[in-house]
C-alpha cells in the first residue's frame, strides 16, 4: 500500500457532485432514497453494459413491470426477450428468479443485511453493497470499475488488478465519508465518467490534483494496472435455419443453463462447452433433421465474454410438417426476439433471401436444392 496520504477530499467530489453529476432515471439525490427495486434492476442491466444503452432498457422495463411484483409474475419469456442485447441471459434469468423470491418470501421488500442479499440469485457482492449503500443509506463498500480507477490513482495503488481489489476496497472503506452515503459511491463513478477518464484523464481540471499521489508522480493514466489478457480462443459452431412454405422458421428452446440459457434460438452444435466438437467433420450430424442443407458464406462472426465465435450457417427450404422430435416448433420469423447470436445469423440468412423459388445470391457449397423456399 502506498505511503499514508491526506485524508480523502471527499468534501471536493460532492462539490464536484452536485454542480456536475448525472440526471439518471434510477438515481435520487440524498437525503432522498432511490426505489431498491430501480436501483437493483439498473445494477443487473449495468454489469456488462454502458449507462447510454441501459438507460432505454430500464424505462421500458419499468413501464412493462412498474414494480417487482409486477416482474415476478411476468412470463420468464417476455423478460428474455425484452433482455435481448444486454449481454448474458443468465442475468435475466436470475432477474425473474430474484424478482419472485423478494415478491413471494419478502413480502416485495429487499433485505437489508448483506447475507440475506447475498443469498438471491444474480446478487454477488457488489450489488449487495450497493443496495445497502445506494438504496438504504447504510455504510459499506461500493467499488466498481470506475471508481477502481479513482481510489488507485488517488493512491498510487500499483498492484496489478484484479489483485489490486482487496487493497482498493480498504483505501475505500478509509476514505468514505459519515455523511451522504448513498451519494459518496455514485459521484465517484460520476466523476470518474467525467474527469478521471481511462485515458486522457482530466488531470489539469481535477478537483483532487493537488494531492493526487498518480499525478503527482506522473503516473495517473497508467493506473489502475491491469494484468495481461489472455487472448480469447475462438471457437467453430453450425446452426440450421429451415424455412417451410409458410415463410416460417424452425426454432427451439436452449437448455435453461448455459449459455443463452432458456432463450428462442435456431438449431445449433458445435460452439458450447458441452457440445465441443469438429462442427467442420459431419455438420449434419447436428441438424434438426433431414434436408437439403446448403451453407452461406461468411460465416458469422460473434464474441461473448470469455471466447470469439465463427458460425457456419446452413439454410433449407421443406415443407411443414414434418417428424419434429425435441423441443422445436414453426413460427413467423420474430428477430426481436432472439439473442443477439441468433439475430445475426437471421440477417445472414435474410442477405439471401428468397426470389423465384431461389437465392438472391447462391449459397456456395450447396448440398441439395433449395428450390422448395418460397418467398415470405
Amino acid at each position: 500500500m502506498p505511503a499514508a496520504v491526506s485524508r480523502f477530499p471527499y468534501d471536493d467530489i460532492f462539490a464536484w457532485y452536485d454542480r456536475h453529476g448525472r440526471s439518471l432515471p434510477w438515481r435520487y439525490r440524498w437525503p432522498e432514497m432511490a426505489p431498491v427495486y430501480h436501483l437493483w434492476l439498473s445494477e443487473i442491466m449495468l454489469q456488462q453494459t454502458v449507462v447510454a444503452t441501459v438507460i432505454p432498457y430500464f424505462l421500458e422495463f419499468t413501464r412493462r413491470w412498474p414494480t417487482i411484483g409486477d416482474l415476478a409474475v411476468a412470463p420468464v419469456d417476455d423478460v428474455l426477450a425484452a433482455w435481448a442485447g444486454l449481454g448474458y441471459y443468465a442475468r435475466a434469468r436470475n432477474l425473474h428468479k430474484t424478482a419472485k423470491i423478494v415478491a413471494h418470501d419478502h413480502a416485495g421488500v429487499f433485505p437489508k443485511n448483506k447475507q440475506d442479499l447475498l443469498a438471491l440469485p444474480g446478487i454477488g457482492p457488489y450489488t449487495a453493497g450497493a443496495i445497502m449503500v445506494m438504496g438504504y443509506g447504510q455504510p459499506g463498500v461500493v467499488v466498481d470499475g470506475n471508481i477502481e480507477r479513482v481510489m488507485s490513482r488517488y493512491f498510487a495503488i500499483q498492484t496489478p488488478l484484479p489483485k489490486a481489489k482487496a487493497e482498493i476496497a480498504a483505501v475505500y472503506a478509509d476514505s468514505r465519508p459519515d455523511t451522504r452515503p448513498s451519494d459518496f459511491p455514485q459521484a465517484l463513478m460520476d466523476f470518474a465518467n467525467a474527469v478521471c477518464t481511462p485515458k486522457m484523464p482530466g488531470c489539469n481540471i481535477c478537483p483532487l490534483a493537488s494531492s493526487c499521489r498518480g499525478y503527482g508522480d506522473g503516473i495517473a493514466e497508467q493506473l489502475p494496472r491491469k494484468a495481461a489478457k489472455p487472448a480469447k480462443p475462438r471457437r467453430r459452431g453450425v446452426a440450421f435455419v429451415a424455412i417451410n412454405q409458410h415463410g416460417e422458421v424452425f426454432v427451439e428452446r436452449r437448455p435453461d443453463s448455459g449459455l443463452l440459457g432458456g432463450m428462442t434460438a435456431f438449431p445449433s452444435s458445435g460452439w458450447t462447452q458441452a457440445h465441443r466438437s469438429d462442427a467442420d467433420a459431419a455438420p449434419f450430424d447436428a441438424a434438426p433433421f433431414d434436408a437439403d442443407w446448403q451453407k452461406l458464406q461468411p460465416a458469422v462472426q460473434h464474441v461473448f465474454t470469455h471466447f470469439a465465435l465463427d458460425m457456419t450457417v446452413y439454410v433449407a427450404g421443406v415443407h411443414a410438417p414434418l417428424p419434429v422430435t425435441g423441443s422445436g416448433w414453426w413460427q413467423k420469423p420474430q428477430p426481436s426476439q432472439l439473442p443477439s447470436l441468433m439475430r445475426k445469423i437471421w440477417k445472414q440468412v435474410e442477405r439471401h433471401r428468397p426470389v423465384n423459388g431461389g437465392f438472391k445470391d447462391k449459397p456456395s457449397d450447396q448440398h441439395g436444392d433449395i428450390s422448395v423456399i418460397l418467398e415470405s
